[in-house]
Formats: structure tokens, C-alpha cells, sequence
């Protein structure tokens, strides 16, 4: 019973850290604010950051998926039907309506289906990311050029770079 507090205790707590956060407070004045020590607060914002990559891998991994397909389905639907109207009706202001209403379905699907790279391209670096976490090897690749966080970070980067194996980022979603 008293466990149970304690984890309500721990997420309310939460939910005040991360609308503390989102107003901009520093972790001492949201110390202040709970009236907790500044590690508690770490300790919170680290497992909202935790849970905020869980929710996000389900997004990509589920929900995304789903919803894209649904966009692909419903899209096909309305272009059938204009199609259908534009042939059945004698009316011509009804006809250009059916015929426009085509013309935006079919920019709409060329954009998902142009678009599709892009979902690809989240699902592969949410998997690649799952992988380099699972293995311990979890590393910011988007930021070839931030400074190292400590000595040995700075020698190997060193190393890297007098063999010529720090690359030049590109503009890329990632």
C-alpha cells in the first residue's frame, strides 16, 4: 500500500518536474518549488527523458505505420469516388469539383508516397538506435563536430581525425 504512494508520489512529482521544465524553471528553482534535493530532480527528469524515448519508439514503430497506411486507404477511397461523381453527373460545376477534389487526392498520396523515404528513414534510425542502446554503444552520431565530454573523448576524437575518419556532416533528416 505505502509502495503504491510512493510511486503516485514519484509521478506526480514527475508531472510537476516536466511542467516546471516546459516554463522554463532551472532545476534549483524547481528544488525550491517541490521543496526536493536538485538530484531527485535529476533523477526525474532522467527517467521522463527515458519515457519520452519509450513513447516515441512506439509512435514510430505503431502508430506511424498505421496511420500512414489509413492516409494511403482513405486517400484511395475519396479518389474513387470523385472519379465515380466526376462521370455520373451531368452538372459541370459538380463535375470540375469532382474533377479538382481528384487532383488533390492524387498530390496528396504523390506527397506520402515521396514522402515514405522519410518515415523509412525515422524507423531505421529508430531500430539502428534500439540496437546501439541495447549493445552499450549509444552514441550522438547527428553531432560529429560537438566537443568531446572528457579526455579520452578528446584523444580518440584527436585519433579519428588524424586518420581522417570524422566525416562532414550533411543535410540530412538525421
Amino acid at each position: 500500500m505505502q509502495k503504491m504512494n510512493g510511486k503516485r508520489q514519484a509521478q506526480w512529482r514527475r508531472d510537476q518536474v516536466l511542467q516546471l521544465t516546459s516554463k522554463g524553471h532551472t532545476l534549483s528553482e524547481i528544488s525550491d518549488i517541490l521543496q526536493v534535493s536538485i538530484s531527485t530532480i535529476s533523477r526525474d527528469l532522467s527517467s521522463i527523458r527515458e519515457e519520452a524515448k519509450i513513447h516515441v519508439r512506439k509512435y514510430i514503430d505503431e502508430t506511424l505505420p498505421e496511420e500512414y497506411e489509413k492516409c494511403l486507404v482513405g486517400l484511395t477511397a475519396i479518389l474513387r469516388e470523385a472519379w465515380n461523381t466526376s462521370q455520373q453527373t451531368r452538372d459541370n460545376r459538380e463535375k470540375l469539383q469532382s474533377l479538382s477534389l481528384a487532383k488533390e487526392c492524387y498530390s496528396m498520396k504523390l506527397d506520402l508516397l515521396t514522402n515514405a523515404t522519410v518515415v523509412e528513414d525515422v524507423i531505421r534510425f529508430s531500430k539502428s538506435q534500439n540496437r546501439e542502446t541495447l549493445s552499450g554503444e549509444a552514441i550522438d552520431k547527428s553531432c560529429r563536430n560537438c566537443k568531446p565530454n572528457n579526455r579520452r573523448d578528446q584523444l580518440e576524437e584527436e585519433q579519428r581525425e588524424g586518420r581522417g575518419e570524422i566525416a562532414t556532416t550533411t543535410n540530412r533528416v538525421f
